[in-house]
């Protein structure tokens, strides 16, 4: 594949840069910007090399049409800070403000244009309306980098069809990307652990069917833990649970003690009567959930087990908090997950929006961590072996 290097002298060329910042916002305040820092490496060596720098992004899931919610005008001001240098933007994608701004551009000079998801073309199934969509991209530009890892896995005018209309390489992140999830999937150094959480075993099915082959021990955590536990027979109470997946468990539990890889479980649970931020917290055993009580984080002896779990390892990938991080009274598993992770002697790869807002909001060096993944769902759809139209596409 092309990387940035293979280009060339990139000097007054217009380079049009697919990148990834879908931070979270509230209002016009952006509450974790680890994908905007992620993403000024590669806009800056472009910059730095004299190119014109076009940048296209998209935020949220507005419906093809502008909403003010979904402006990327704050995340535009968080670059420039970033960058140390003026980001024009540009008040649509590629439309007359589009076309002035990147026409005023000098060599070394930025613009980020308006939400991509604005224009009904970015998403769209059908090929005619999207490649048109890309035609007017591409006419912006001379060159494309993809460097916006968590929208690879997406078919989208901005991701795909663009790399089909311009001379492309691959950005410094998705390359950086790429390496890693090699690492994790192709002979990984062993011991190899896994640890996953979040609300569903439904987001997780292809990842765990996958790893099961492949990972020594997988501990589990998160919401979509008491699937498991209700399929071995426990009552959970009030928590969130698929009951549609409790054969899927089932056959996961099996298939691990037949192939040799061990499952963890939490053996307690911090619950509450609601979920609420001041809601009393209790711990009782994972065995033994009040009917009357919800499940929202694993308990204290379930965090010390998972780090002893991951002292050994030599290659960790985590997916999804251990609990509801963002109330202090359900944060204490997935702090002792990430400060397990700090320790390990190996590859450490945090994975997915959820695991990193976490390691950010709980106070962590992010350079205590082998990588922070930017990619959440395509980082996933990676593990579970699926093709990434946005990387095949760069072949």
């Amino acid at each position: 594949m092309t990387l940035l290097d293979d280009l060339g002298d990139v000097r007054g060329k217009r380079v049009l840069v697919r990148s990834d910042l879908n931070v979270p916002l509230d209002g016009d305040r952006i509450t974790d910007d680890g994908r905007v820092r992620a993403s000024v490496p590669t806009i800056r060596t472009l910059a730095d090399a004299g190119a014109r720098v076009v940048v296209v992004a998209h935020l949220g899931r507005p419906k093809g049409a502008p909403e003010a919610r979904y402006s990327l005008r704050p995340v535009a001001d968080r670059l420039s800070e970033l960058l140390g240098t003026g980001v024009a933007f540009a008040e649509d994608t590629v439309g007359e403000s589009a076309e002035a701004t990147v026409a005023r551009l000098g060599d070394g000079d930025v613009a980020l244009l308006e939400n991509v998801r604005f224009n009904p073309g970015e998403t769209s199934k059908d090929d005619a309306e999207r490649g048109a969509f890309a035609d007017r991209l591409a006419g912006l530009a001379d060159l494309f980098v993809s460097d916006g890892f968590g929208v690879v896995h997406r078919k989208q005018a901005s991701v795909y069809d663009v790399a089909q209309r311009l001379p492309h390489a691959m950005g410094g992140l998705v390359a950086t990307e790429i390496d890693v999830l090699r690492r994790l999937t192709e002979d990984p150094e062993r011991p190899y652990v896994v640890v996953l959480g979040g609300s569903k075993v439904s987001d997780k099915l292809g990842v765990i069917d996958n790893l099961l082959g492949k990972a020594d021990r997988l501990l589990i955590g998160g919401g979509m833990v008491f699937t498991f536990l209700k399929a071995q027979g426990h009552e959970v109470g009030t928590s969130l649970l698929e009951e549609d997946q409790l054969g899927t468990c089932r056959g996961y539990l099996r298939r691990a003690q037949e192939s040799g890889v061990e499952i963890v479980l939490p053996t307690d649970i911090v619950v509450a009567p609601e979920f609420k931020a001041d809601a009393p917290a209790t711990v009782v055993a994972a065995d033994e959930m009040p009917a009357d009580q919800m499940g929202l984080d694993i308990g204290p002896e379930s965090g010390k087990a998972f780090a002893q779990a991951l002292a050994d390892a030599r290659t960790v990938f985590w997916n999804g908090p251990m609990g509801v991080f963002e109330f202090d009274a359900f944060a204490g598993g997935t702090r002792a997950v990430a400060e397990a992770l700090t320790h390990v002697d190996g590859l450490s790869v945090v994975g997915g929006g959820d695991s990193a807002a976490a390691v950010r909001t709980l106070g962590f060096d992010e350079a205590a961590f082998g990588h922070i993944s930017t990619g959440g769902g395509a980082s996933l759809e990676y593990l579970e072996g699926k093709d990434l139209p946005g990387i095949d596409v760069l072949s």
